[in-house]
């Protein structure tokens, strides 16, 4: 029996047959879960998936939302230039392709926010084609089975691994092994304690005959995490409401909304540049929150207005007050969650 054919023998048994979006020829919520399952675990994606498809149920709904309104029904999955990539790929969706999901790989993969894996992945699912995928769960699987030296992440070790999932990948139940790797990865070949004694192809895994499972896949070279300082203010005006700030498109929390950041005297810094007086409180005790390449510690500092210096605030389109209790859908920038639930 071939790897396919005792992966498949497996998935039929074993697999995942019933996630919400194993939906055959549509592709469109096949394409919204891939990119929530990017960098996210299956089980963490389904609640969002369910809320996401209720609020944005097609193309069409997706683009005509307000990314204000995208960003919020994201928040808490993180990686959230994904939401934005998803926004902007629906809109293009909608311009150049009249609406349609392209069919065609190269028209997917230059969609935003869609790669090569992500593309064979949504096609294969949607319309049971054949495309080889290599998702981490699949790099991690081929790289113990094959026993391929190198980190994933590399240029040469990645198209070993590509050339091996293409001479894998079998011309019938394209769709049914393309979430049968999947599943084997994140339920069998995991990347801590794997099932081997449970694994359909683990009678040719080299890395188990070498005893050496936990030598693959080689891991990402490492490298020092940095810690970098921000201090957020807190500022209620009278109603209890709370100032929030739209930050810039790009970088962190791209395009959510935040606490206002400051440098030097928080007075000064928010009769400067939002045209409030406030009066500030010390600030908390920091804490942690960290991304993928550095560490962000937080110290909050609670303020009260004052006095306003005219509208001025009120007109900035990039600065609102916010109601916590109130019903406003807004992307907020995870940290920003946790400081309003804890401190309003």
């Amino acid at each position: 029996m071939t790897f396919a054919t005792r992966l498949l023998a497996w998935y039929d048994q074993h697999g995942r047959h019933d996630l919400p979006w194993q939906v055959r020829g549509n592709p469109y919520p096949v394409w919204v879960s891939e990119i929530m399952l990017q960098q996210t675990q299956v089980a963490t994606v389904i609640p969002y998936f369910n809320r996401f498809m209720e609020q944005f149920p097609d193309i069409a709904a997706l683009a005509d939302a307000d990314i204000d309104q995208v960003l919020h029904h994201w928040s808490g999955l993180g990686y959230y230039a994904r939401a934005r990539n998803l926004h902007t790929a629906a809109k293009r969706i909608m311009a150049e392709h009249d609406g349609v999901f392209p069919v065609e790989a190269d028209n997917v993969i230059a969609l935003p926010g869609i790669g090569r894996s992500t593309a064979a992945a949504i096609l294969s699912q949607s319309f049971d084609e054949r495309h080889a995928i290599l998702d981490g769960n699949v790099k991690r699987v081929l790289s113990r089975h094959a026993m391929i030296d190198g980190w994933p992440g590399s240029r040469a070790t990645e198209q070993q691994l590509w050339e091996l999932s293409e001479a894998l990948t079998p011309d019938q139940r394209c769709a049914d092994y393309t979430q049968a790797i999947m599943d084997l990865g994140a339920t069998r070949c995991k990347r801590r304690s794997p099932l081997c004694a449970e694994c359909p192809v683990s009678s040719d895994c080299r890395a188990l005959a070498a005893d050496a499972i936990d030598s693959f896949p080689a891991a990402k070279p490492k490298r020092r995490i940095p810690t970098r300082q921000t201090r957020m203010l807190l500022i209620r005006n009278e109603s209890g409401h709370v100032c929030l700030v739209k930050r810039p498109p790009a970088g962190i929390w791209g395009g959510l909304w935040s606490l206002p950041e400051h440098d030097g005297d928080a007075a000064d810094w928010a009769r400067d540049k939002l045209g409030v007086e406030i009066d500030s409180q010390d600030a908390h005790a920091p804490f942690r929150h960290t991304f993928s390449h550095f560490h962000l510690e937080i110290s909050v500092i609670p303020a009260s207005v004052i006095r306003m210096q005219g509208e001025r605030i009120m007109e900035a389109d990039r600065i609102v007050w916010y109601n916590p209790a109130g019903t406003q859908e807004l992307g907020l920038a995870a940290p920003v969650t946790k400081i309003l639930r804890n401190m309003t």
